[in-house]
C-alpha cells in the first residue's frame, strides 16, 4: 500500500518539468513538500510553535539547508563518516532562503519557526539551491502558518547573450552573468550574484527575466495550496499586547524632537544613538516608578516606530541625511597600503566610521581549499575570509567562529574580486578582511581594501574593484522617494532597501540586494544603479590616490612561484618511486614543488623565496625530462665502476656505459687507474641501442689522440 500524494507540476522555459508534492512524507510537520526536477529532490519541512515566548518582540525564524551525501551516492569524509557542521555552500543557501522568507511573515507574529530543507536526491550537473526557496515557500503554503507569500527563487544566467533560468553547472561555466533572484508574484525581494563587468541595463533585464519565471512558480504554489485542506484556514494568534492610547501619547511627546534631532547632521554614530535614546528616556521619566515599570517595554517599542517614521520623513522632506550628507554624497575616505610589514600585501580602507584592515597571503597549490560535498567538489585557489568582532561596533560579543553573516559577507566580497583575477595567476591567494570599525557596509569596505591589498602584494589584478551600498527611503503612495549612496547602519535599518553593488570603471562584478517594500518600480532600481555607478567611480578615484596599479614585482620576502610544462609521460619520472625523486629535489634545492596533470601535459610549480633555488630545481627537472641526444657532450657523474667500465649519469636518472676502451686512448688494465666514483667528467653520447635504449658513452673522443710512434 502506498499513500497518494497531492502534486502540482509546472515547466521551466526550456521544457524541464518541476513537481511539488505534499501529503506523502513528514506529515507531522505543520507543512512539508518534496520538490523534484529530474533526479534532484528536496524535502522541505516547517514547524511553528503554537505560542510565542514571553518578552519576544521579533520573529525567531531559523532556516537550515542541508545536503545528504547519500543523495548522490557518496560517503561523507572524515573519521565519523556522517554529515557534520554545514559547509559554506549550505550556509549561503540557508541565508538566501532566509532573506527571501523573513520579510513576508506578519510583523506581529513572534512564534518560533523552524524551516529545514534537505537534499535527498541529487544530480551532479543540477544546482539544487535554485529550488530551495521554492520548496520552503511551498511548505509554508500548505501549512496553517501565517505567511504573506508565496515566493520563489530562480537563478538566471546569460550565455552568448541569451538568458537561461536555473542553468546546469556546465552552462554556468560559460556564463558572463549569474544572479539568484527571489520574488513574490508582484515584487522582487532579494538579488545576489556575480557578473563579468556587465552594464546596469543588462542586470535590469536579467531581473525581469527571472521575475517572469518566478511568477509561474508562485502560481503553482497557490494552486497546490488550494488542493490542501489544512492550508485553507491560517491559525489565529496574539503575540503582542498593545495600548493604542499610550502609542498616541508617545508619538505626540517625541516625534517633533526626534525629527529635529535627525536634521542636526551629526556624523558620530554613538552620539546620535545617545541623542535618540535620551528623548525616549525623557518621556519615561514622566511616569512614576511603578507605572514606568509597567509601560517601559511598550514605550520603547512605540518609540522605535516613532524614530523610524521621523528619520524617514526628515530625509524625504528635507533631503538631508542623519550625518548631514546629501543623498548621493560619499563619506570621507582614507586609505593606506603596506601597513602590515610581514604580510605579502595589506591595506587599510576607511570610509566614514567603517574601517577594514585587509591582508593578502600568497601560497602554492598545497594551500588550495578542498571542497568535497555531495554536489560540489574540487578545489578553490582564491578565497576571502571576513571577520566582524564586537568591538567594531562598540559591543561586547562572544569572540568565536564565523557566523552566517560573516560567511555571507565574505562570499560577496570574494565574488566581487575573483572576476578580475589574472588567468595566469600561479598562486593560491587568501584575503582576510578584519572589520575594525563598522557603521554601514563593511562588506563593501572589504572589497575596496581587498583590491588595494592585492595591488600592494603585486598581484596583477586586471582592474581595481570598488563597492558601494545603496539605500532607499520611500513613500510610494505619495510618489516620494530618496535613493541614498553609501548608507549608514541606521539608514540600512530604517530604510526600504539595502543594495550592494561592486564593480570596475567598466561594469558590475557582483551585487546583493534586499528590498523591504512592496511594489518597488524598476525605474527606482534603475536610478539606484546609476547612482551606484557614479559613487563607485568616485571611490575608485580615491583609491587610485594611494595605489593605481599593482606593484611591478612581489615584495622581497614573498615566495616566488615559477611554472614549467612537461609531457605527461615524464610526470612519473619527476615524482619517482614513492615520491623519492621529487622529495630529493625539494630537500636539496630548498623549494616546494607541486605537479598537476592537465590534458597531455604536467604543470610543475616551483616555489621558493630565492631565485637561485628555483633555477636549480628547474635545471634538475629539465634534466629528468630531457631526452639524451646523439653526439651531444654532457657533464656526468661517475655512479659506479665495474671491471668493464663505468656507469655515468649524464642526465638525472639517465645512466650510460662508459666502456673501459672508451676512457682513454691508451689501453687500461683497471678503470680505477683513471676514474673514481662521484667524479664529474665530460663524455660524449656516441650510441643509443634502438631496442633497449641503452646509452653508449665515450670520454676518449674528447681527448687529444696521441701521435703514433714508429718503432
Amino acid at each position: 500500500m502506498s499513500i497518494e500524494a497531492i502534486t502540482k507540476t509546472f515547466q521551466l522555459n526550456d521544457g524541464r518539468s518541476v513537481s511539488i508534492e505534499t501529503g506523502k512524507l513528514a506529515k507531522q510537520a505543520d507543512g512539508s513538500v518534496v520538490v523534484s526536477m529530474g533526479k534532484t529532490m528536496l524535502l522541505a519541512t516547517v514547524v511553528a510553535a503554537q505560542e510565542a515566548r514571553e518578552d519576544v518582540d521579533f520573529l525567531p525564524l531559523s532556516v537550515d539547508y542541508r545536503e545528504k551525501y547519500s543523495a548522490t551516492g557518496k560517503f561523507p569524509g572524515g573519521f565519523f563518516k556522517r554529515e557534520a557542521r554545514p559547509s559554506d555552500y549550505e550556509v549561503l543557501t540557508s541565508r538566501l532562503v532566509d532573506r527571501a522568507l523573513r520579510p513576508l511573515f506578519p510583523s506581529d507574529f513572534h512564534a518560533e519557526v523552524q524551516m529545514i530543507i534537505q537534499l535527498i536526491s541529487g544530480d551532479k550537473n543540477e544546482a539544487p539551491d535554485a529550488l530551495a526557496a521554492l520548496a520552503a515557500s511551498a511548505a509554508l503554503a500548505v501549512s496553517d502558518i501565517p505567511f504573506n507569500g508565496p515566493i520563489s527563487e530562480a537563478r538566471v544566467a546569460r550565455l552568448n547573450g541569451e538568458f537561461v533560468i536555473n542553468p546546469t553547472f556546465e552552462q554556468l561555466e560559460q556564463a558572463d552573468l549569474e544572479l539568484m533572484v527571489a520574488a513574490s508574484m508582484d515584487n522582487i525581494m532579494m538579488v545576489e550574484g556575480e557578473m563579468q563587468e556587465v552594464s546596469e541595463s543588462v542586470m535590469l533585464e536579467a531581473l525581469k527575466v527571472a521575475h517572469d519565471a518566478i511568477k509561474v512558480q508562485c502560481l503553482a504554489q497557490i494552486e497546490l495550496a488550494e488542493m490542501v485542506e489544512s492550508s485553507k484556514e491560517k491559525r489565529e494568534y496574539c503575540h503582542e499586547k498593545n495600548d493604542e492610547e499610550l502609542k498616541v501619547k508617545v508619538k505626540e511627546a517625541t516625534y517633533d524632537k526626534t525629527y529635529q534631532l535627525a536634521l542636526t547632521g551629526n556624523p558620530n554614530q554613538h552620539e546620535r544613538m545617545e541623542g535618540f535614546k535620551a528623548i525616549c528616556e525623557e518621556y519615561l521619566e514622566t511616569f512614576d516608578e511603578e507605572t514606568r515599570e509597567e509601560v517601559e517595554g511598550l514605550v520603547k517599542r512605540y518609540y522605535h516606530d516613532v524614530e523610524k517614521e521621523a528619520v524617514r520623513n526628515a530625509i524625504l522632506n528635507e533631503k538631508i541625511r542623519l550625518d548631514g550628507r546629501k543623498l548621493d554624497e560619499i563619506r570621507p575616505i582614507w586609505t593606506e597600503i603596506d601597513y602590515l610589514k610581514s604580510a605579502h600585501g595589506s591595506a587599510i580602507f576607511t570610509r566614514g566610521e567603517t574601517q577594514a584592515l585587509v591582508s593578502v597571503t600568497l601560497g602554492n597549490k598545497m594551500n588550495e581549499q578542498s571542497i568535497d560535498g555531495p554536489i560540489h567538489e574540487g578545489t578553490n585557489k582564491f578565497y576571502l575570509h571576513y571577520n566582524f568582532p564586537g568591538f567594531s561596533t562598540g559591543e561586547v560579543r562572544r569572540f568565536g567562529s564565523p557566523g552566517r553573516r560573516e560567511i555571507g559577507h565574505g562570499n560577496l566580497a570574494e565574488r566581487a574580486l575573483k572576476i578580475m583575477m589574472p588567468e595566469d595567476n600561479p598562486y593560491t591567494i587568501r584575503i582576510m578582511s578584519d572589520i575594525l570599525e563598522s557603521n554601514g557596509s563593511s562588506s563593501m569596505a572589504s572589497v575596496c581594501g581587498g583590491s588595494l591589498a592585492l595591488f600592494d602584494a603585486g598581484v596583477k589584478l586586471k582592474k581595481p574593484v570598488a563597492g558601494i551600498a545603496m539605500g532607499l527611503i520611500s513613500d510610494l503612495e505619495a510618489g516620494n522617494h530618496a535613493v541614498l549612496s553609501d548608507i549608514l547602519g541606521d539608514e540600512d535599518h530604517l530604510g526600504d532597501m539595502d543594495f550592494k553593488v561592486t564593480g570596475t570603471k567598466d561594469g558590475i562584478t557582483a551585487c546583493q540586494m534586499d528590498i523591504k517594500v512592496d511594489g518597488l518600480p524598476y525605474e527606482i532600481l534603475e536610478k539606484a544603479l546609476e547612482q551606484a555607478r557614479q559613487g563607485r567611480l568616485h571611490i575608485l578615484g580615491e583609491m587610485a590616490k594611494t595605489i593605481a596599479e599593482p606593484r611591478e614585482d612581489y615584495k622581497d620576502f614573498v615566495p616566488r612561484i615559477e611554472q614549467i610544462m612537461i609531457d605527461k609521460e615524464f610526470i612519473g619520472a619527476v615524482i619517482g618511486p614513492g615520491g623519492k625523486i621529487i622529495q630529493q629535489i625539494q630537500a636539496e634545492t630548498n623549494t616546494t614543488i607541486t605537479v598537476e596533470e592537465e590534458g597531455n601535459f604536467g604543470i610543475i610549480s616551483i616555489m621558493s623565496e630565492n631565485k637561485p633555488s628555483i633555477e636549480k630545481a628547474k635545471s634538475w627537472i629539465k634534466g629528468i625530462t630531457a631526452m639524451p641526444e646523439l653526439n651531444e657532450i654532457y657533464e656526468g657523474k661517475v655512479k659506479s665502476i665495474v671491471p668493464f667500465g663505468a656507469f655515468v649519469e649524464i642526465l638525472p636518472g639517465k645512466d650510460g656505459l662508459l666502456h673501459i676502451s672508451e676512457i682513454e686512448w691508451r689501453r687500461l688494465e683497471k678503470v680505477e687507474d683513471v676514474l673514481k666514483e662521484g667524479e664529474i667528467i665530460k663524455v660524449k653520447l656516441i650510441g643509443i641501442d634502438e631496442r633497449s635504449g641503452k646509452l653508449k658513452l665515450s670520454r676518449k673522443v674528447l681527448l687529444d689522440r696521441p701521435e703514433r710512434t714508429n718503432k
